[in-house]
């Protein structure tokens, strides 16, 4: 009878995080622990009435030197790329092409930038013209240029970080909003665990100072326009989202190849499971407790904090929240002050949560919410949620070593 051989045990070896907060982990760290002039980074003009928390500044040549491929690239793309460069100086992988040549590459991605232009005429072409459908593909013809169609592919995120730093292992990218950030994770893991390779690049990225970003969430009735607030006061005038630019990756990688190179680990990343479900007839609901349930058993009672990747919109955060509430679990959602960033909410709240394990200690209530409990004792496991705005939800464990 053949033997299943047992899951290797994961660690997170590199963390590349951007948002408003700053850049690296010590930079959050430092802002969610101090006051309201630290972590509130947000801009209520730009886009009035809606906010954003735009990405802090960053020098991006120190990761994206050369001039040709900076200037090929969108927000978003040099935003992500300078993260996952982060990652590998942070993993000591920084040029070491042999390692490099085996490392895998799993990425969380949107599509990029559209002419606003083209599209405002296309638009308001088809609210005149008598033949709107001959009049929309000629339009889609001879308006949109092949080089604009190419600067919105989703892989061109993972097909940068390549050229840029070598990472020239199996490459993978996900599309999908949230979910696209959990399964780009749990793939990952899902892989390291299986012996199918030693060293995974995974993480995503979102440009939220974008009009047609804005534009999506508010065709939807989501973005949150009242005087800011944390995501879950939001709640009691109608919920609503605040989007963040973020750029995160982590670097897995097996336990014994991390050993055998002398790597310092960061934090464990036990699992990583995800569903897609309808928001009717409470399977949202049912799906977070399956999940949630079948990492409990792995819980140490006081010892664990929930690192929330809630929206702010309405309807999610209720599904979330009603779990949360019925497991007294302390709960600090990220959202409050990074914004939301989409495919990369997931990455960067497990790098987030990787944070709190490896330093033993919860951060204060975020944005000094009165809807999260304070946490005392020394945190040592983190579970990290996702309930999308619209569709998917996934849970992740991570936990100190």
């Amino acid at each position: 009878m053949m033997s299943i051989a047992p899951e290797r045990e994961a660690w997170i070896t590199g963390i590349g995080l951007v948002t408003a907060l700053g850049e690296g982990l010590d930079a959050h760290w430092a802002a969610l622990g101090g006051g309201q002039d630290d972590w509130l980074k947000l801009d209520s003009t730009a886009h009035a009435p809606y906010h954003v928390h735009p990405a802090a500044a960053i020098d991006v040549v120190k990761q994206i030197p050369d001039r040709g491929d900076r200037r090929q690239m969108e927000a978003w793309q040099r935003l992500g790329t300078y993260a996952a460069g982060l990652a590998l100086d942070d993993a000591g992988l920084k040029d070491n092409k042999d390692l490099l040549s085996t490392m895998h590459m799993v990425v969380a991605a949107g599509g990029g930038e559209r002419d606003y232009a083209v599209d405002g005429q296309v638009l308001s072409g088809l609210e005149t013209s008598n033949t709107p459908g001959p009049f929309l593909n000629e339009r889609l013809m001879n308006d949109l240029r092949p080089t604009l169609f190419l600067a919105q592919l989703s892989n061109l995120l993972a097909g940068n970080i390549s050229i840029v730093h070598g990472v020239v292992g199996s490459s993978r990218t996900f599309m999908g909003e949230e979910m696209a950030g959990v399964d780009a994770v749990r793939v990952a893991l899902a892989r390291c665990h299986a012996d199918q390779g030693d060293l995974f690049l995974v993480g995503g990225a979102y440009s939220a100072e974008r009009p047609d970003t804005i534009l999506h969430f508010e065709l939807g009735h989501m973005n949150w326009t009242k005087p800011w607030a944390p995501v879950w006061a939001r709640q009691k005038d109608g919920g609503g989202t605040i989007l963040g630019s973020v750029g995160a990756f982590l670097v897995i990688e097996a336990r014994d190849h991390a050993e055998k190179r002398g790597a310092k680990p960061i934090a464990r990343l036990t699992s990583v499971t995800s569903d897609r479900t309808a928001r009717k007839d409470g399977q949202a609901e049912h799906s977070l407790a399956v999940q949630w349930n079948a990492i409990s058993p792995q819980l140490i009672p006081g010892a664990t904090v929930v690192v929330s990747g809630a929206t702010g919109v309405a309807g999610p955060v209720r599904i979330e929240r009603d779990l949360l509430d019925q497991r007294r679990v302390p709960t600090r959602a990220t959202g409050s002050v990074i914004g939301h960033s989409v495919e990369a909410t997931f990455p960067a709240n497990i790098a987030l949560a990787a944070m709190m394990v490896a330093r033993g200690a919860a951060v204060p209530p975020v944005g000094g919410s009165t809807d999260e409990a304070a946490m005392t004792r020394k945190v040592k496991q983190a579970v990290v949620t996702s309930v999308g705005h619209w569709r998917g939800e996934g849970l992740g464990l991570v936990e100190a070593i």
